[in-house]
């Protein structure tokens, strides 16, 4: 008798346990107490949670059926011909998805505003307008080749592009197969005829999924097009640092040019200055003259000192973008003269069609609707689930207990999900609406860039035709107008004060000269950003 209750708590003991885990299951989800056909998760094939380069181009964002983003797939796995089933989730199979969430992080290269140029004193040309002494530097396609090699923001970026590669290994891999053994029908203690049952079964099993609608075909190719929009994307960010390159570039020229107009006025006002101090010492001038000409010889100092500062300034950042040591940067002088009067040899709408056939954004936002179909292609593949094959090589039935020989059989299946329910319309549905969206925004991205080409040519004509004007009428004239105030101050007719007067109005039309020498380059430059050719030097 105390035997027999010593079985009884056995078993309530082991029915707890069992319980026990059965309510872990259930708190788990319902699916976890089910059994269905085999349904195994395929390979991940769109890239998730990078593109640091900005939105991924034509991607529609779907999922496949029967799953949520960033979950793990917690369905039971089965597929066996007999009553016993592995559960074992899906998702413990294959490898995990990347959680689905926050965009991912745009990392494009910020637009450089160009620095601003001293405005403090005045400013004297050094010499002819139209030449300059050609001393060695730093050439614009030197500059751009360092960028290309040493500038750290497209370093990082480029390894967009083997991730890209490696998202494409990843679509194409093949569903893994599943192994599966069991014991069932293993009794508590042993059977008899008082208590029959059984016989204990031992299974081996393995089921291999089928891509009957070729999906994993469709992942490759979606995943290849996105390997080529990312590599769109990089050459585009490429063609925006460059145009950082250039904006750094001219800050330098125009800090360089207009230390040399300072400088050259800090000499003329000094020479001016001499030359009163000594007609003081005569009686010639009074010392209000001399005053203000030592006013006016400290301003130019003090602009001498603020366009030095300007130069290193402006020079550390382009430093940065060549990412040289802050010794190099302070080094740095850029060679070449600021004014370039090259004509350009495109007409506006020439250069529009160069722009929409070589802008890589443009570029990656075709490659993106090319995409954008294919994603469509792979919705349509997704309608259909895999269909699995069971191959049950082994099946031993104990029949020892008996007394009887126990024998071994085999099996063959297959599981065949029916779509009555899902057969991925709305993922379809997405994804046409999706391509349909790339479309639009890339006719939107046609129009920005042809007005954005034809803005840059347009304001290229404006600054070349104002920088000859000055050149040729304007600089002359006002040149005139000073130096027949010198000529009179030297024959004694008027004052070293009215001189001033005079020259602060031509050292005006020197700063305007200056500012439409920044401006014209600056357009030049502006043409091969827009254009995504380099069409000027």
């Amino acid at each position: 008798m105390k035997d027999q209750l010593g079985r009884w708590r056995s078993c309530v003991a082991k029915l707890s346990i069992l319980g026990g885990l059965a309510l872990a299951l259930a708190t788990g989800g319902p699916d976890a107490r089910a059994q269905g056909p085999a349904e195994v998760e395929e390979p991940i094939g769109l890239p998730e949670g990078r593109v640091k380069l900005g939105p991924a181009i034509g991607d529609a964002g779907i999922l496949e059926a029967g799953s949520a983003p960033g979950t793990q797939d917690n369905r039971p796995m089965s597929g066996r011909l007999g009553a016993g089933g592995s559960r074992a989730p899906i998702g413990a199979v294959n490898p995990s998805r990347p959680a689905a969430g926050e965009p991912p992080p745009r990392f494009r290269p910020e637009v450089l505003e160009p620095a601003s140029v001293p405005h403090y004193g005045e400013l004297e040309l050094p010499g002819s307008t139209t030449e300059r002494p050609v001393e060695p530097g730093l050439t614009l396609d030197v500059a751009i080749e360092t960028l290309l090699r040493n500038n750290l923001n497209l370093i990082a970026l480029k390894f967009e592009i083997p991730m890209a590669q490696a998202d494409a290994l990843t679509a194409s891999l093949r569903t893994n197969p599943i192994i599966y053994a069991d014991a069932q029908l293993i009794p508590y203690g042993r059977y008899s005829n008082v208590k029959p049952g059984g016989p204990p079964q031992y299974d081996i099993n393995i089921t291999y999924p089928i891509d009957v609608t070729r999906k994993r075909k469709a992942r490759t190719i979606v995943a290849e097009k996105a390997t080529r929009v990312t590599q769109a994307q990089f050459q585009d960010a490429v063609r925006l640092q460059i145009d950082n390159l250039y904006t750094a570039y001219v800050d330098v020229a125009a800090a360089e040019e207009t230390l040399r107009y300072s400088q050259a006025y800090l000499d003329g006002i000094t020479r001016l200055l001499k030359l009163n101090q000594e007609l003081l010492k005569s009686g010639q001038v009074v010392k209000a003259t001399i005053d203000a000409l030592q006013s006016q010889a400290e301003q130019a100092q003090l602009q001498v000192h603020e366009a030095t500062h300007a130069v290193s300034k402006t020079s550390r950042t382009m430093g940065r973008l060549l990412n040289l040591s802050r010794a190099d940067a302070d080094s740095l002088h850029v060679g070449g003269a600021l004014r370039n009067l090259t004509e350009l040899a495109h007409s506006g709408d020439s250069l529009i069609q160069i722009a929409m056939t070589n802008r890589p954004d443009l570029i990656g936002y075709r490659l993106g609707v090319e995409r954008a179909n294919s994603e469509i292609r792979l919705a349509h593949a997704n309608r259909l689930s895999d269909v699995y094959l069971l191959a049950q090589p082994y099946t031993f039935q104990d029949n020892r207990p008996f007394g009887f020989k126990s024998p071994h059989s085999w099996a063959v299946g297959v599981t065949v999900p029916l779509p009555v329910y899902n057969r991925n319309q709305g993922n379809i549905q997405r994804a046409k609406i999706n391509a349909t969206q790339t479309q639009v925004e890339l006719a939107a991205l046609e129009r920005e860039v042809a007005d954005e080409v034809d803005e840059s040519f347009r304001e290229f004509q404006l600054s070349r035709n104002a920088l000859l004007e000055l050149e040729r009428q304007v600089i002359p004239a006002a040149r005139r107008v000073r130096d027949s105030a010198y000529r009179r101050l030297q024959g004694g007719e008027t004052s070293a004060i009215e001189y001033l007067d005079a020259q602060k109005d031509y050292n005006e039309v020197v700063r305007q000269y200056r500012d439409t020498l920044v401006r014209h380059r600056r357009a030049m430059l502006d043409v091969n950003t827009a254009v995504g050719v380099r069409v000027l030097p």
